[in-house]
């Protein structure tokens, strides 16, 4: 096909990564993805990266390409979801002691403002909300360079605690 792109991807057994986690708490095992010791495989995938971590607090950047793009000329919103998944997750993951468990049931996402590969770098800022022994909630916000909103969303997360 004329103009066809590729891109090598390489990421680690997330069997292993996994593995590596068990008997953290969840702010450990995400200081862990931070300086490099956990390696996240999905992340790869979307130009991903956790860059700050606090107990019900994360900051992930991406770089939005054009490998990420819909038919229409923009990135796709996926794009934007999965990023504000990694964060509203995260943030609820980073309240739990070791041995808990938590995966999101919803999220609801709203898109302000496209994004394209000359978006640049984009930051995506998320909260906790609330975290009880089995529901976690988080907000967060996907800004550009400029801190202009590029979207936000919200997440409740199930917590299975052992």
């Amino acid at each position: 096909m004329q103009n066809e792109r590729e891109r090598l991807i390489r990421w680690h057994d997330p069997l292993a990564s996994l593995a590596m986690s068990r008997g953290l708490s969840g702010l450990e095992a995400l200081r862990g993805i931070l300086d490099g010791s956990i390696p996240p495989p999905f992340a790869v995938l979307l130009n991903v990266r956790l860059v700050e971590v606090a107990e019900g607090h994360v900051v992930f950047e991406a770089d939005p390409g054009e490998e990420h793009y819909n038919p229409f000329g923009a990135v796709h919103g996926g794009f934007a979801v999965s990023l504000l998944d990694f964060a509203l997750a995260s943030a609820v993951h980073s309240t739990l002691p070791a041995g808990s468990l938590s995966g999101t049931i919803d999220i609801h996402a709203r898109f302000l403002r496209p994004i394209t590969k000359d978006t640049g770098t984009v930051r995506c800022e998320a909260y906790v909300v609330s975290a009880t022994r089995t529901l976690g909630t988080s907000e967060a916000r996907i800004l550009d360079g400029d801190g202009r909103v590029l979207a936000t969303g919200t997440t409740a997360c199930a917590i299975r605690s052992k």
